[in-house]
This record gives C-alpha cells, sequence and structure tokens, in this order.
C-alpha cells in the first residue's frame, strides 16, 4: 500500500500544500486551471531554490476581494462545477475553518464572516489542494508534528499570538500533534491546517515505510531554516495497522497484590492499550514489580499521575516508540448449542486489511456464563463457539 506522509517542518500553508504535490507528480496545469476557474485569481507555478532545495513555488494573485459571510463562501464553492469529491473535500474543509472561527469569536455560523480565509487565494488554495491531493486516489495519508512558529501576528483582528486561534482550534478540534519551534513569525496557516487536518491522521514521527519520491513546496517567507513543506511518496506494510504509542514503566517493591490488580483495573478503565505487571528482584535483593502500560502518548501525563498516586512511586519512564502493528479487530456473535439450549456468544475477530483472517477468540465472560449454567468444562464451551465462529467467517 502507498501512503502520502506531508512532514511540515516549517509549518504549511495551502500553496506549500499544492507545490509539495506537484513535485510528487500532480498535474501542474490541471491544477493551475481548477484554481482560477474557482476564484478570481492567477496562479503562478515555477522552481525555485530554499536554502539551497529545490522546490515548486505556487504563487496567486488575487483580483477583486471579498468579505464572504460563510454561506457565502460555500455557494462560491458549490457554484465552481467541481468534480464531486473535490467539491466535498474543498466544503469540508471550509466547515472546519468556520467552526474554528465561531468558536474563537463566539458567533453562529450564519453570522460568521471571513476576513483572511474567506478571500479568493483561500478559495484558490483549498481548491487546488483537494485536487492535487486526489491524484493520489485511496492513498493513507499521515502527517508528522507541525511546527507552527512563534511570536505575534498581525491579522484582521489585530495582534495575535502564534499560532493563531482559528489555527489551534482545528488543531484541538482534529487532534494533530504541534510544536513551536524557534522561528519568531506564522508558519503554519489556519487554511494549511484545515487542509492536512481533513486529509491526514496525525503521527509522532514517519511510520515505517520505502520512501518511492520526496516533493517539496516553497513557502513564502525566507526563515533560517528551509521553508519548504516535505511531502513523501512511501510504499507501506499495508497488511497490519501501524498504531502510535509510548511505553510507561516504573519499578516498584513495596506495593501489594491488591493494590497492583486495582492498578491495572482502574488503568484500562482508563483507556489504556494495555497493561501488565512482571515480578523482578531489585537491590538488596528486594522482591519487586515492574509496571507495564501501553497508551497514545496525548495519555500519558494521566496515566503517570495514576500511577504515582496510587503506588507512591517517585517517577515512571515514558519510553516513545515508533509504532505498534496490529490487527483490524471487530466484534461479531455465534450460536451454539449446548443440552439442546441456544446460547449467543460474542467473539472478537481479528483481520489483516485486506481481510484475511487471522484470528477468532470467543468473549470469555460469555462463555463462562454458558459453562457454569450447564455444567461443560468451559474450555469445550470457547472451543465450541471458536469453531463456530471459524466456520461462518473463515
Amino acid at each position: 500500500m502507498q501512503a502520502l506522509i506531508f512532514d511540515p517542518f516549517s509549518g504549511a500553508s495551502g500553496d506549500m500544500i499544492i507545490g509539495s504535490l506537484i513535485d510528487l507528480g500532480s498535474d501542474a496545469s490541471v491544477i493551475r486551471d481548477v484554481m482560477e476557474s474557482a476564484a478570481d485569481v492567477s496562479v503562478s507555478i515555477n522552481r525555485i531554490s530554499k536554502r539551497g532545495i529545490s522546490a515548486v513555488d505556487v504563487k496567486v494573485t488575487t483580483g477583486n476581494e471579498h468579505r464572504r459571510s460563510y454561506y457565502e463562501l460555500l455557494d462560491v464553492i458549490r457554484s465552481a462545477s467541481l468534480p464531486k469529491g473535490i467539491e466535498k473535500s474543498a466544503l469540508v474543509i471550509f466547515s472546519l475553518l468556520a467552526d474554528a472561527e465561531s468558536k474563537v469569536h463566539g458567533q453562529p455560523l450564519d453570522e460568521l464572516h471571513f476576513h483572511e480565509v474567506g478571500q479568493n487565494d483561500a478559495i484558490a488554495d483549498v481548491v487546488g489542494a483537494c485536487t492535487a491531493i486526489n491524484k493520489f486516489g485511496s492513498h493513507q495519508v499521515y502527517c508528522t508534528p507541525i511546527t507552527v512558529g512563534s511570536g505575534f501576528i498581525e491579522s484582521a483582528h489585530g495582534t495575535l499570538p502564534v499560532p493563531a486561534p482559528a489555527t489551534l482550534e482545528i488543531l484541538k478540534a482534529c487532534k494533530m500533534k504541534f510544536r513551536g519551534g524557534n522561528v519568531p513569525r506564522e508558519l503554519l496557516t489556519p487554511t494549511g491546517a484545515a487542509i492536512l487536518a481533513h486529509f491526514a491522521s496525525s503521527v509522532d514521527s514517519f511510520p515505517q515505510s520505502l520512501p518511492l519520491s520526496i516533493g517539496y513546496g516553497a513557502g513564502d517567507a525566507d526563515t533560517p531554516q528551509a521553508n519548504v513543506l516535505r511531502t513523501v511518496l512511501a510504499e507501506m506494510d499495508d497488511a497490519l495497522i501501524q498504531d502510535p504509542i509510548e511505553v510507561l514503566e516504573t519499578n516498584v517493591d513495596d506495593v501489594t497484590g491488591e493494590v497492583l490488580g486495582n492498578l491495572i483495573e482502574e488503568l484500562l478503565r482508563m483507556g489504556a492499550r494495555d497493561v501488565s505487571i512482571t515480578p523482578t528482584t531489585m537491590k538488596k535483593g528486594r522482591a519487586g514489580h515492574i509496571i507495564h502500560v501501553i497508551a497514545k502518548s496525548e495519555d500519558t501525563s494521566k496515566f503517570a499521575r495514576k500511577i504515582i498516586t496510587e503506588t507512591g512511586s517517585l517517577g515512571v519512564r515514558v519510553i516513545p516508540t515508533r509504532h505498534r502493528l496490529i490487527a483490524d479487530r471487530r466484534m461479531d456473535n455465534v450460536r451454539i448449542t449446548i443440552n439442546d439450549q441456544q446460547f449467543e456468544i460474542a467473539v472478537k475477530i481479528a483481520q489483516d486489511t485486506h481481510g484475511t483472517l487471522l484470528n477468532i477468540s470467543a468473549e470469555f465472560e460469555d462463555c463462562k456464563k454458558v459453562a457454569t449454567r450447564c455444567g461443560v468444562p468451559l474450555k469445550d464451551v470457547i472451543r465450541r463457539a471458536e469453531g463456530e465462529a471459524w466456520g461462518r467467517f473463515g
């Protein structure tokens, strides 16, 4: 399976996204025509050098500008005669922008008027980006943490901190990871944030993959580092799903089994992916335990706090990992007959992304209830339920 990986180490804007995708092979003439037909703009596409890196530079020159309401902007998109898939994506992106602006300014959508993001260049950027990414069809799309910049910017609403409030709202709503960086200017625009948030899944680092080609889209500003957006077309192992995680660990030597058992239940209830506890021998020959927790990176602080408060540990190690490979899992039900009685048992079905069946396991609690009621060994109920499931779903 091929994937697009956006690597915005110097931020992102609509024209940077378009430029990087043209550099990867999207048709520049098609994209230019779509942008110029959707809005009153003129588009030039050239190759330039940014700090020694060759990149595609997309420049949008506007004609008459308009301060549009949200619904006027939607009418502009719908009247542009775009292909349905591109129109749908553009409408969703402007919906993200509108929701963010509405929340920041405390205005309902029907009273909302766009300033910068409602102008013709923003419309052209969104439509152009949707057209450019459409070339890559159903590819998976990922985005590493976005560098947003620092300091303050001047806007139609006055002096605002970086990231701009609307940009930050989009990142929050779509759970996109970001970092500040040491460049005192805005590196991520609201339009760039909304485009990436719509198309891409946020990841901590590059997924394990084989790079096939690399594209660079040029930003307008000259910054100490190359002001480009890097986008990678990569071949990925498509049999299993990549799940970005972190591992928490701590050693304890004076905690009872009851407390540890309760900690496992509490951490799982809070959303930990997995919890395990390993007996170990600690200094001076004392018996102890190592607590291991698998979690999403955004949850590690709350899990570390829970471990410290429950066990008295003075510190928790957070071990970053690239990701774990997991099967696609779903639940279903099968019916089995025991002693002339029918019972419904839940089963967990594991498949790869091609639909190949990898494993089936019967739900323990369901099987236990049937075994107790019928007076038969638990292992027999599990075997019959899983056999029925393999016959039905295999």
